[in-house]
């Protein structure tokens, strides 16, 4: 079955595409996905791969599909990983799930790798199960991946328009000293104040003046140009 989701995956590769990701992701040497490996598939593509082969794989075949220094691979293996975890209805499976994605959470290395799977997973399962300790764990972590799967994780809370949580975790790590901690703090807090924007506001007002500069130009992207003027002007 790795054979096969393997070779479909490669005969839709493009050598334009397998070119240009490593420079997307940032995969060259000194950067934060430095030796990831490329083949090429756009994520349509990953997608369709994983739709045709998600009901037919085991967790133990799809945790080698994981551990695969390719990125599309491992792309592929989480796409298939959230199909399962949505259409089980089996708390114990879910659980299962949850644990199979914290154990091989090392092979979840690169922010879309992050993006496309922890909320639907780990966050969907804190927030239905009224237990939040496995992402305040992750986010105490020294990885960057692993605080990074905590905060981008919320979004399943913020949509259900739940917040503190959200909050806790992006002041937990407003000053880490990485960009994409920077993004991910500020995407999240513009979601929040998508679906509030006085809570959103709010806690502006509270932490503004001490946030990365990227952080906020994220959280204040769709309010309105006055408003968001003030803020990068250190008017309120």
């Amino acid at each position: 079955m790795i054979d096969e989701i393997k070779s479909a995956l490669q005969e839709l590769s493009s050598s334009e595409k397998k070119k240009f990701l490593p420079k997307f992701f940032k995969a060259g040497k000194g950067e934060y996905a430095e030796g990831d490996q490329f083949i090429g598939v756009t994520v349509p593509n990953q997608r369709k791969i994983a739709k045709e082969f998600g009901d037919k794989i085991s967790l133990a075949e799809l945790e080698k599909l994981l551990s695969s220094p390719i990125h599309e691979h491992r792309h592929c293996a989480l796409l298939i990983l959230v199909s399962i975890f949505e259409k089980s209805i089996n708390s114990k499976e879910r659980k299962e799930i949850v644990e199979f994605y914290l154990k091989n959470r090392n092979h979840v290395n690169n922010w879309d790798l992050v993006d496309n799977s922890c909320y639907k997973i780990l966050g969907r399962y804190c927030y239905e199960n009224q237990d939040n300790t496995i992402l305040v764990n992750l986010s105490e972590e020294e990885n960057l991946w692993s605080k990074r799967i905590a905060v981008v994780a919320t979004m399943f809370h913020v949509k259900k328009g739940s917040f503190s949580l959200l909050k806790e975790l992006t002041l937990k790590n407003l000053h880490h000293e990485h960009d994409l901690m920077h993004k991910a703090n500020g995407w999240l807090l513009r979601e929040m104040g998508k679906k509030d924007q006085k809570e959103l506001l709010d806690f502006l007002n509270l932490h503004y003046q001490k946030m990365p500069r990227t952080t906020l130009r994220y959280a204040i992207e769709k309010l309105d140009e006055d408003v968001r003027q003030d803020f990068l002007k250190g008017r309120i």
